[in-house]
């Protein structure tokens, strides 16, 4: 059978406001032209750095079936299919407005400071085999990431998965108003974009605009962190029916009783209303277990099972940038490679270092790969500086970092412990590629605008032989 089209120069004129040029249909939505898949809309945006419009040739090149363009730039279009809007980013808000009205898919939304993108993509993994289901890619999760995600989620679609970011107070409630999901999801409150608040209440406060999307839908809570209270109690007053909540706290309704880490994932025994759980998570550290917990509790909300739920996390794959695990060939052995590059604040710092701590040396060194955590503000020195103890509580051997934030932590460690300190990632890498050695398990961990990811790149580029001694 086949698959319905997402948008046609029928539809999409309807939702937009805007006319058609030609006739198409469309299978998907980009807004980059590097990822664009054929047959898909492609919407030029425009920003500060950049004018989507001038892409719009080379969408076409790419496969594009047709493109989105503004009134006053409708020429780049050139003769090819698309829809003229007075507005393209406006458009795609529309588009997306009208992807959900016309689903009647069950919807999460999901925010936090940590876990929300690994609960997302957690939770789209085990529904799959339970329902037609569509999810924020990547870290969309936006002005433009919610509605473009919104824009793509089919007609018949079962179950819908949102993330929902933000950095500045105001920030959720647009965006949780396109949502307008059955069930809203706070992973955990921590000190992420300091910069832009005063505390860890603000932050909870913000975090808490994703409840006013609801209209009597349920609230899933971490009962662990201190600010459950608060976010239970907007929750209740902007429109949700009921609150659900996870963690090990006794009171938690999906309570966390023992968690076994190891090399390749997780054992989690956890309380589900008086029944036990027993499962495997794929995702090595006790994060994940949490995160599962958060899984489950969200699949029940929505209406599916939680037994086929918890079995499917057995097999949950890696995710670029958020813990996938890679054995690199190294001189005459190898090493592993846990790949946490894509973003970092206090509280994930942590995690990962802990993680790494759980795992075994087997005669190697646990070796760490940091870079700044950005957006901290005040409290930045401090925290990068606590960051030693946490080394040292794991025993690790010897850390290289980047940024110049990272000067708080290098000057705290000893001559031995610090691999080296540069303020970019390009400068860190020749000295990583001859500082590590066979048998190194190492953690790679930083803020995304580091560039970390370009470090993970090299060492897990195919080489036609084991790299010598030398990094070579």
């Amino acid at each position: 059978m086949t698959p319905s089209p997402l948008w046609t120069s029928t539809d999409a004129p309807a939702a937009t406001g805007g006319r058609a040029a030609g006739t198409w249909t469309t299978n998907g939505i980009s807004i980059d032209t590097r990822s664009l898949e054929r047959g898909d809309l492609f919407v030029a945006l425009s920003g500060p750095n950049f004018d989507g419009h001038d892409f719009v040739g080379g969408a076409f090149d790419n496969g594009a079936a047709a493109a989105l363009v503004s009134e006053t730039s409708a020429d780049s279009l050139d003769g090819m299919p698309g829809l003229i809007v007075a507005d393209t980013l406006e458009a795609l808000r529309s588009l997306a407005v009208a992807g959900r009205a016309r689903t009647g898919a069950k919807i999460a939304a999901i925010t936090g400071s940590v876990g929300k993108t690994g609960t997302k993509e957690a939770l789209a993994h085990v529904l799959a085999s339970q329902g037609s289901t569509s999810f924020s890619k990547s870290s969309l999760n936006n002005h433009g990431g919610v509605p473009l995600s919104l824009a793509r989620m089919p007609k018949d679609t079962d179950f819908g998965i949102f993330e929902i970011g933000m950095n500045h107070p105001g920030e959720i409630t647009p965006l949780v108003s396109l949502a307008r999901p059955h069930v809203a999801v706070v992973t955990a409150i921590a000190f992420a974009h300091m910069a832009f608040f005063k505390s860890l209440e603000d932050i909870a406060h913000a975090k808490a605009e994703i409840f006013s999307g609801l209209d009597g839908g349920i609230a899933i809570i971490n009962r662990d962190t201190e600010h459950f209270d608060l976010l239970a109690t907007t929750a209740l007053a902007t429109g949700a029916d009921r609150i659900i909540s996870f963690g090990r706290s006794a009171e938690a309704d999906m309570r966390l009783i023992e968690c076994l880490s190891d090399t390749t994932g997780n054992s989690v025994e956890a309380s589900w209303h008086g029944k036990t759980l027993n499962f495997r998570v794929g995702q090595p550290g006790v994060h994940w277990a949490y995160n599962s917990l958060a899984v489950l509790t969200t699949v029940d909300a929505l209406g599916g099972d939680i037994d086929t739920a918890a079995s499917a996390l057995a097999a949950l794959p890696g995710l670029p940038g958020r813990g996938a695990v890679h054995v690199i060939p190294w001189e005459s052995g190898s090493i592993r490679l846990i790949d946490d590059s894509y973003n970092a604040n206090p509280e994930s710092m942590n995690a990962a270092l802990k993680t790494l701590g759980h795992m075994p040396k087997d005669g190697g060194r646990r070796v760490v790969i940091l870079g700044d955590m950005l957006e901290l503000g005040d409290i930045s020195k401090a925290a990068h500086e606590a960051l030693e103890a946490e080394i040292i509580r794991n025993d690790i051997d010897i850390a290289f970092l980047a940024g110049q934030e990272m000067t708080a932590l290098a000057d705290r460690l000893s001559s031995t412990a610090l691999g080296g300190i540069t303020d970019t990632a390009d400068e860190l890498l020749p000295i990583v590629m001859s500082g590590l050695q066979a048998g190194d398990i190492v953690t790679v961990k930083a803020s995304n605008g580091i560039g970390l990811s370009r470090i993970i790149k090299k060492l897990t580029e195919p080489a036609p032989v084991a790299r010598a001694a030398n990094g070579t």
